[in-house]
Parts: structure tokens; sequence; C-alpha cells
């Protein structure tokens, strides 16, 4: 598996068909999906196939990591940029095991992404989207120095846009 980047308790790394098991418990808590518009894979196969046929890294250099705590190996949840070529936009996204929210994971990984995306894929601007009644997300949107950018719908939900540009001078703009 290839390792991604690192923050300070995380390894970011591709997911593998091996994760299957992981990915079929993240997707089966209906608090993880509360807000996503997924629905559950049916089995652990199902997770494994879809997995297996993941291939944005490959396509755009970018995508949705594993996030593997470095004291234990233990996969927490995953956190990454997807392109949107329908929109041509990058995406922020992040989704945590219930045990693992509240923990500042999605928060230091989120960090480590857009330092990626910026400094590493040269990105100008990164979006994230969040259910409006997601508060948890739009927190750690906030916290990651992003500004709100408009309303939207997604998932047949009433969402919010948040954006961040590409540091000059050490600060975002």
């Amino acid at each position: 598996m290839k390792e991604i980047l690192h923050t300070e308790r995380c390894i970011l790394r591709e997911l593998t068909p091996e994760d299957a098991a992981f990915a079929f418990e993240l997707n089966l808590d209906p608090l993880v999906l509360k807000y996503t518009g997924d629905r559950p894979f049916a089995s652990i196969e199902e997770a494994r196939t879809f997995l297996e046929n993941y291939d944005y890294r490959k396509l755009h250099n970018m995508g949705r990591w594993g996030v593997e705590r470095k004291s234990d190996g233990k996969l927490l949840g995953w956190c990454g940029l997807k392109y949107q070529p329908e929109l041509e936009e990058v995406d922020l996204g992040y989704r945590f095991l219930i045990q693992h929210r509240n923990e500042g994971y999605a928060t230091e990984t989120s960090l480590g992404c857009l330092d990626y995306g910026f400094n590493t894929l040269q990105l100008e601007r990164i979006v994230a989207n969040a259910v409006k009644e997601n508060g948890a997300s739009i927190k750690v949107m906030q916290k990651l120095g992003m500004q709100f950018c408009k309303e939207t719908l997604l998932h047949d939900q009433l969402s919010v846009q948040y954006e961040i540009f590409r540091k000059k001078n050490d600060e975002y703009i």
C-alpha cells in the first residue's frame, strides 16, 4: 500500500482491497452515512469490489485515503481530495468511525490534505461540502480556515460549500 502523507498522529495511505472489512464497517453505521447520500455496502465483497475499482489516484493523483493511526496501525476513517470534473473543483472530504470522532483526526488529516493539495498538486482552490445540519463537519471546515462560499443542494439536502485558496506569503487567501 502506498503512503501519501503523514500528520502528527496519522499516516494517510491508499485504501486497498484488503481494507474491505474496514470499508464495510465504516459504511454500515447509519450515523456515518446520515449526511452522505451513500448507502451501506451489502457485503464485505461489495466493499472489496469498490476498492478494487477505485481509481481516482491513477486518474487525478488524488483520492480518498485511509487514515491509519501511527501508534497502532488502526484504520480510523478516510480523508482526502477528490476531483469533480463536472464542477471543475477539488473537494476535501473525510469520514471517520463514530468511536474516533471528536478526537481531532478530521481537522489534523484535513490540514495535511490541504497542504498536499496546495504544495504538491499546486491547486489554487479547494472546496468542502456539508449538509447544513452537519454542524460537526462545518466546524471542521471553519477550523481549517475555510470560508463560506454558497448554499447548494447535496444528496437532495440543503448544503453549504466552504472554500480555501492557496497560500501566498504564508497566508491563505
